[in-house]
C-alpha cells in the first residue's frame, strides 16, 4: 500500500515543500501541525475547538492508550475514531518512545521489550508485533514502526546497536497486518552519527514505506546537532514521499525545519508551555503571568483571530491564572494551538505563491526565543501601568 503524497511545491533557495497527504478519513495539507493526544484528548481542548482551528490530523499514543483504557474499551467502543469523537485522520506512535524513556525496568529482547509498567509496576512486553497489532485495533490512519530511541549521549556502538534493532523491528513491523486504509511510516534512527542516520534512512526506504520520520531528536542535545541530524537523515529520503520530525519543536525550530525539507510536525508544547502560564507570539514566548500584564486589556497577541485573543484580555487571563482558575490555562491552550496551525498555514500560503524564503527570513528576525520579548511590550505601557513596589511578588 502507498500513500498518496502530492508534491505541490517547492522552494526556490531551501528544501521546502508544499504537499498534501490523502487518507480515507480526510486530506492533510503539509506542512502540518498535529495537536497532541497523546491519552486520547489533547490537553484542555475539545474538538470542536480543534475542528475550529483548522487541525487535520491529531496525535494519539499505543503504549499510553493500550495501558489505559486498554484495547478492551477502545475496541468496544468501535475504535479509537469513536471513542474519543474524532472523524478526521489520526497518527499514532508506536510506544516505542515511552518504553525507552518511561519504563522503571526494561529488557530488551530479541523481538521486543520486556518492562514494567511506569502506572503500577506490572510486568508487559511490547515489540513490532505488538505495537502494530495495538494500532491496527486502534484503526489510527498512519501507524508508526516500533523502534528505539537511544539518548543523546549515547556512543556510537550503542545506537549503532540501537540502528540494527531499528531496522529489524521496522522489517518485521512491514509485514504485519494494518486496518483497512492505514499507512505505515518508518522511523529514522542514527544519533548525531553520519553513517547511522545514513545506514537507517536508506536500508528504511528500501523496505517501502509510507512515508519516513525522524526520531531521535529534541531528547536533550543541544539545537545545531538536532537540526544536523535532521539534514542528514532527511537528504536520504524519498522526495515523492512524507518526511516527519517526532517531537518538535518551538515555533522557530518549525519554521527552519520546514526550510530542511520536512512536511510534518507533533510537539507537545503548545499545550505544556500554557499550563505554566506561557503564551507563544511572532515575537516570540511571553509569560502572562508577568507583573507587566496586570493592567494590560489588550489580547495575547495583536491581530490574533483565535478565541481567547478575540474574547479576552492579558489581564483577566494573567488573574485566571494567578487564582488557578481553568479557564486560564485552557484559553493559553488555545492561543497556542491555533498559533502553531496558523503558522503553518502562512508559510503553506507562501510556498504556494514562491515567497517562502522571504517569510523564513522575516520570521527569524522578528522572533525572540526567550521571554525577553516581554520587556519591549512593558517599555511601551509604561506610562498606563503602575510601577509595583519593590518585592511585590506580581512584578516580573
Amino acid at each position: 500500500m502507498s500513500m498518496f503524497f502530492e508534491l505541490l511545491n517547492t522552494a526556490a533557495h531551501s528544501r521546502a515543500r508544499l504537499g498534501r497527504l490523502r487518507t480515507t478519513r480526510g486530506v492533510i495539507d503539509t506542512p502540518a501541525y498535529m495537536p497532541v493526544g497523546t491519552q486520547g484528548s489533547v490537553k484542555a481542548i475539545d474538538p470542536r475547538e480543534l475542528l475550529e482551528m483548522g487541525t487535520q490530523i491529531i496525535l494519539g499514543n499505543t503504549y499510553h492508550l493500550s495501558i489505559r483504557p486498554g484495547m478492551e474499551i477502545i475496541n468496544a467502543a468501535g475504535g479509537l475514531h469513536k471513542f474519543i469523537n474524532w472523524p478526521h485522520p489520526i497518527l499514532t506512535d508506536s510506544g516505542g518512545f515511552q518504553v525507552f524513556s518511561l519504563a522503571k525496568i526494561r529488557k530488551i529482547q530479541a523481538h521486543g521489550v520486556e518492562f514494567r509498567s511506569h502506572l503500577d509496576g506490572s510486568l508487559l512486553f511490547l515489540g513490532p508485533k505488538e505495537a502494530m497489532d495495538i494500532q491496527r485495533q486502534l484503526g489510527s490512519d498512519i501507524a508508526m514502526v516500533f523502534d528505539e530511541c537511544p539518548p543523546h549521549t549515547a556512543t556510537h556502538r550503542d545506537v549503532r546497536g540501537a540502528v540494527e534493532r531499528t531496522l529489524r523491528w521496522g522489517l518485521e513491523c512491514r509485514r504485519q497486518p494494518r486496518a483497512e486504509g492505514q499507512f505505515v511510516f518508518g522511523i529514522v534512527q542514527g544519533g548525531k552519527f553520519p553513517d547511522l542516520r545514513e545506514r537507517c534512512a536508506t536500508e528504511l526506504v528500501a523496505m517501502d514505506f509510507d512515508g519516513y520520520a525522524i526520531g531521535g531528536v529534541s531528547v536533550g542535545e543541544p539545537e545545531p546537532e538536532m537540526m544536523k541530524a535532521v539534514e542528514l537523515a532527511e537528504a536520504h529520503l524519498p522526495a515523492h514521499k512524507p518526511r516527519y520530525a517526532m517531537g518538535l519543536g518551538t515555533p522557530a525550530q518549525l519554521v527552519e525545519l520546514v526550510a530542511r525539507g520536512v512536511d510534518m510536525f507533533d510537539c507537545v508544547l503548545p499545550t505544556r508551555v500554557a499550563r505554566n502560564g506561557t503564551a507563544y507570539t511572532r515575537k516570540g514566548a511571553v509569560s502572562i503571568k508577568g507583573g507587566f500584564n496586570k493592567a494590560d486589556f489588550g489580547p495575547i497577541e495583536e491581530g490574533c483571530e483565535c478565541f481567547a485573543c478575540q474574547r479576552f484580555t492579558r489581564a483577566y487571563l494573567r488573574h485566571l491564572l494567578n487564582v488557578n482558575e481553568i479557564l486560564g490555562l485552557r484559553m493559553l491552550s488555545v492561543h497556542n494551538t491555533h498559533m502553531y496551525l496558523k503558522l503553518m498555514d502562512d508559510m503553506r500560503a507562501h510556498l504556494r505563491v514562491g515567497t517562502f524564503d522571504a517569510f523564513r527570513r522575516e520570521f527569524a528576525a522578528g522572533f525572540v526565543p526567550s521571554q525577553r520579548v516581554l520587556a519591549d511590550r512593558a517599555a511601551s505601557q509604561a506610562a498606563a501601568v503602575t510601577a509595583p513596589a519593590v518585592g511585590d511578588p506580581e512584578s516580573e
